[in-house]
């Protein structure tokens, strides 16, 4: 199975080594790299023009776009893979064995995703955990308490993209959020959750970097969740609550 792999940048030139190299270490053959840079202005080409010099694997496109989404899009529109996943320019995965792992999982449980763990770690200290997103086995009801994987460990089918389409536009930062509650409420898909942590993410994301971007996640994620049919105010409620245990003490 071909596993396509995107990471959209943006002046990104500090930690997109350590993201790229995460990528590039990976013990599985059959990666696809695509990184989609929306014309960066501080280095960020140029290092990954860099690191990938000698490598046949890595697809870069560097144009304007619309946000992080539209660039996420574009990258699932040029991949060619099986299996379509993400890794953020902020973020890296956990060790070179993940993607072996997560191929092994869509084998043995005849999945159509697969999602893991996450930590969330300190921005300039990596090795610091601040907060551990450790997820569980799906159930359908789980929607409706405001469960959600990590989407930087969500693994999917390319097939899921083709028949759901595209992340929304629309949402500027819980778009993520809607296109899960799209696929995860089809009864017909099988989600293996891999007990592993896979993404080491750094804290300061666009969803949290502010009270006002707090409020418009809330209210899209109202959004996403009525328009999906999988939720209420309650749900959007206990999505929020269900974070305060992944904090270290």
């Amino acid at each position: 199975m071909k596993v396509s792999i995107i990471t959209a940048t943006y002046n990104s030139v500090n930690t997109i080594e350590k993201c790229m190299e995460s990528v590039l270490r990976q013990s599985y053959p059959n990666i696809e790299y695509i990184i989609i840079d929306g014309k960066s202005s501080d280095g960020t080409l140029e290092k990954i023009q860099e690191l990938s010099q000698n490598v046949s694997n890595v697809v870069i496109v560097s144009e304007k776009d619309k946000g992080i989404y539209d660039a996420l899009n574009k990258g699932i529109d040029n991949s060619t893979g099986d299996i379509v996943g993400f890794v953020h320019s902020d973020d890296f995965l956990a060790d070179k064995d993940c993607i072996s792992q997560i191929v092994e999982s869509f084998k043995t449980f005849e999945a159509d995703g697969v999602y893991g763990d996450l930590h969330y770690v300190s921005f300039n200290n990596p090795e610091n955990i601040v907060r551990n997103w450790k997820s569980e086995n799906f159930t359908p009801q789980l929607l409706r308490q405001g469960w959600m994987p990590a989407h930087p460990t969500l693994y999917v089918k390319k097939e899921l993209y083709n028949q759901h389409g595209r992340f929304n536009l629309d949402y500027k930062i819980a778009a993520d959020y809607d296109f899960i509650l799209r696929i995860f409420k089809e009864s017909n898909y099988n989600f293996h959750y891999l007990p592993k942590t896979i993404v080491k993410m750094r804290i300061g994301g666009a969803s949290n970097k502010s009270l006002k971007n707090i409020i418009q996640k809330t209210k899209e994620d109202y959004r996403a969740v009525k328009s999906n049919n999988t939720g209420n105010v309650l749900t959007v409620f206990l999505k929020n609550v269900s974070k305060i245990k992944q904090f270290k003490t």
